[in-house]
Order: structure tokens, then C-alpha cells, then sequence
């Protein structure tokens, strides 16, 4: 697969609002999340899981009570990939989905 390059990078912040690009490492965005609880956040991972396992490209994350925090790379590729992008849309459905719920 390969790495995005700098116009699809720079289209993210557009299409990703609230994910941010870092250079470092070849390229990742990350995003932390922020929910009322642990169970929403849970709910949350518990969704963006298994739409990584679907697309078999899985997130570094960690969990602390309500905040998720989630950086997207593609090691084997060296950098960012679509699959990053798609993976972030994905985290964003789910979300949207716990948002949902919430209300």
C-alpha cells in the first residue's frame, strides 16, 4: 500500500476535522475522544474494533475512565495510508453512533 501524499494529507483537515496530521513517524493522525463515561468510551472502542478488524488494520490506542485516545499509521507502508483515512471515518461513524445513543 502505499503512503498518502501531501495533497490527500493536506485535504484531512478538511474531511477529518478534529484529527490531527503529525510528520513524525512517516505520517499519523490521532484524535483524542472525550465521553461522558466509560461505557460510552468502551461502547466507542468496542465499535472502531471491530471496523478495524473488518479492514484488518488496527489502531495504537489507550483508555483512561472516559478518553480514548487513538493514533492511525500504517507501519508496513512507513507512513499514512487510506486505510488510516478509512479507519478514521470509521471512528467517526462510531462516534456518531455513541453520540446517538447518548441522547
Amino acid at each position: 500500500m502505499r503512503t498518502l501524499g501531501p495533497d490527500a494529507i493536506a485535504s484531512i483537515s478538511r474531511t477529518l476535522p478534529g484529527w490531527q496530521f503529525d510528520a513524525r513517524r512517516g505520517g499519523t493522525l490521532s484524535r483524542e475522544f472525550v465521553f461522558d463515561d466509560f461505557v460510552q468510551a468502551f461502547g466507542f472502542m468496542a465499535q472502531v474494533a471491530l471496523a478495524a478488524e473488518r479492514l484488518n488494520h488496527h489502531p495504537e490506542w489507550s483508555n483512561v475512565y472516559n478518553r480514548v485516545a487513538v493514533t492511525l499509521t500504517t507501519h508496513d507502508a512507513g507512513g499514512l495510508t487510506e486505510l488510516d483515512v478509512e479507519l478514521a471515518r470509521a471512528a467517526e461513524r462510531a462516534l456518531a453512533a455513541v453520540a446517538a445513543v447518548a441522547r
